[in-house]
C-alpha cells in the first residue's frame, strides 16, 4: 500500500514539473522555428501591389537561405556579427523578399534597423550589372523579365517634371552620375571578393557599403579615396548585396533611391499568404488565403 501511494505521488510530481516547464518547451519550440523555419510578417503598404496588398499576412521562409543567428538585445545598441544556417538554395533573381531597413538613420552609411522589416522583389544579384532604361530592368547576360512589367511601363511614361508627385532622382543622388528612376546605370552589384579601384566615382556608389563593412568613414578629397586615415586605390568587397525593387515601381522606396541591400540583412524569401483581412473593412478575403507568392 506504502509503495503504491508513493508511485501515485511520483506521478502527481512529475506531472506537474511538467505542467510548470511546458510554457518554456513551448516557447523554445516556437523560438527555434522562427529562427530557423519560417516567420509571418502583415503587410501595411501598397508598395507590392499587385502582388501582395495591405493586410496580407504572410510565411517568409528562412530554410532558403538558412535562419540567421545574432544576438537581438546587442542588435538594438550597435551593429552586430550575423551568422546563417546552413540553406538549400540561393537567392534568385525575382524571389521576393524580406529584410531589414538597411539605411534608417544616416544617409552616408547603412545600420540594420532590427524593429522595421521591408518586402520588396530581388531584381539583381551579386555580380550582376544591372541597367535601367526608360523605366525597365535589365541586367547584363539575360533576357529574363525582372520585377511587374505593368509598373515599369508606368514609369516609362514619366516625364520627371513636379506636378507628377514621384520621387525621380535615384541613388546615389549625385550630379557626377545624374541616375533616375527611369535612367540608371549600369551598376555593378557588389559581391564577396569582388575588386573595385577607388577613385571619386567608385567612392561615390560603394562608400556607403565599405564604411559599413570596415566601420571607418570614406572620404574623397580632390579624387583620392580614404578610408579612415588611409589612402586607397582599391577595395575588395566582403560581402554578397542584392538589388530591390517593389512591385508598384512609382510608389515603392527601395534599392533604387537608397542602393543594394546587404545580404546578411535578409531575412528570407516570401512563399505564401496565410491570411488576408481588409484593414479598413475588417473582411476576410478567402480568395488570398494560402496564395503562393510570385
Amino acid at each position: 500500500m506504502e509503495e503504491a501511494k508513493k508511485k501515485k505521488w511520483e506521478k502527481i510530481i512529475y506531472w506537474g514539473l511538467f505542467i510548470i516547464i511546458l510554457p518554456d518547451l513551448v516557447y523554445l519550440l516556437l523560438l527555434g522555428v522562427e529562427v530557423t523555419s519560417v516567420s509571418s510578417f502583415k503587410i501595411p503598404t501598397e508598395s507590392m501591389v499587385p502582388t501582395l496588398i495591405p493586410g496580407d499576412n504572410i510565411y517568409v521562409n528562412k530554410w532558403i537561405m538558412g535562419g540567421r543567428i545574432f544576438d537581438v538585445e546587442e542588435s538594438f545598441h550597435q551593429q552586430v556579427e550575423i551568422s546563417r544556417l546552413p540553406g538549400i538554395r540561393k537567392l534568385k533573381r525575382n524571389d521576393v523578399i524580406v529584410f531589414n531597413d538597411p539605411y534608417p538613420y544616416r544617409s552616408d552609411t547603412m545600420y540594420m534597423d532590427i524593429k522595421r522589416y521591408y518586402i520588396k522583389r530581388c531584381i539583381a544579384l551579386p555580380g550582376d550589372t544591372l541597367e535601367i532604361r526608360n523605366g525597365y530592368f535589365r541586367v547584363n547576360g539575360t533576357d529574363e523579365p525582372l520585377g511587374n512589367a505593368e509598373a515599369q511601363e508606368a514609369i516609362s511614361r514619366l516625364k520627371g517634371v513636379p506636378e507628377e508627385r514621384v520621387a525621380f532622382n535615384a541613388f546615389p543622388h549625385s550630379d557626377l552620375f545624374g541616375w533616375t528612376i527611369k535612367e540608371f546605370g549600369p551598376y555593378h552589384i557588389p559581391q564577396a571578393g569582388m575588386t573595385v579601384p577607388m577613385d571619386s566615382l567608385t567612392a561615390t556608389l560603394y562608400h556607403k557599403l565599405i564604411r559599413w563593412e570596415q566601420k571607418k568613414p570614406v572620404t574623397w578629397p580632390d579624387g583620392k579615396v580614404m578610408l579612415g586615415d588611409s589612402l586607397i586605390h582599391e577595395y575588395t568587397f566582403k560581402e554578397n548585396y542584392y538589388f530591390t525593387a517593389g512591385d508598384n515601381g512609382i510608389y515603392s522606396r527601395d534599392s533604387r533611391y537608397w542602393g543594394p541591400v546587404p545580404e546578411p540583412f535578409i531575412v528570407g524569401v516570401a512563399s505564401r499568404i496565410w491570411k488576408s483581412v481588409d484593414k479598413y473593412t475588417g473582411e476576410w478575403r478567402s480568395d488570398r488565403f494560402l496564395k503562393t507568392i510570385q
